[in-house]
């Protein structure tokens, strides 16, 4: 009788092993399908940025908006010149009394120039960050939307400052993505 015991131990673990054997194949089947349709790829941040049709419209409204400031500090310039030179040429007629006062003027106007010109460029530095960041958003989202539709795991961002070294043919997806967010843009401008 031990010999029946053996051979049913024997069945057993044959019984067992083959089970192992299907399970382990039957997961790497499962885990290869799952997860060899993974698609990871990159995108040139400069690129899109400076190529997407709502990126160069925001620059243009910017340019729009510091030309203005421009011709506001050219105005504000040209007066203070025109009071120097005013004050030059009647600076010898003028009594010491309306020297002091006509510098006085000038001082006041080269502080407003000043100040403008300060508050110019905070205004400009803000104004560029929000068109900037409201660029960066729409992009960002619709790279959201481009990843789930095209079935991407991930897709990262390359940039000038080298966040991807090297990356295979056909991972680059900037033209694509700008192709289809230029598409996007000038439907909903419509």
């Amino acid at each position: 009788m031990p010999k029946q015991i053996t051979n049913k131990n024997q069945v057993n673990y044959f019984t067992l092993a083959y089970h192992i054997a299907v399970a382990c194949v039957v997961l790497f089947l499962l885990f290869s399908y799952f997860f060899s349709n993974e698609k990871i790829a990159y995108v040139d941040s400069a690129k899109i940025f400076n190529d997407y049709k709502g990126s160069l419209e925001a620059k243009k409204a910017f340019q729009a908006k510091a030309k203005v400031w421009q011709d506001n500090m050219d105005t504000l310039t040209n007066e203070v010149k025109s009071s120097i030179q005013k004050y030059e040429k009647t600076l010898a007629t003028m009594s010491p009394k309306e020297q002091a006062l006509a510098k006085q003027l000038i001082q006041v106007k080269q502080k407003q120039l000043g100040d403008y010109q300060r508050g110019i460029q905070d205004n400009a530095k803000q104004e560029d960050g929000k068109l900037t960041q409201s660029v960066v958003a729409q992009i960002n989202a619709f790279l959201v939307t481009y990843g789930k539709k095209h079935n991407y795991k991930m897709i990262l961002i390359a940039n000038q400052s080298g966040s991807i070294a090297y990356a295979r043919d056909g991972l680059d997806i900037t033209s694509a993505v700008l192709e289809e967010l230029n598409n996007e843009y000038s439907t909903e401008k419509k």
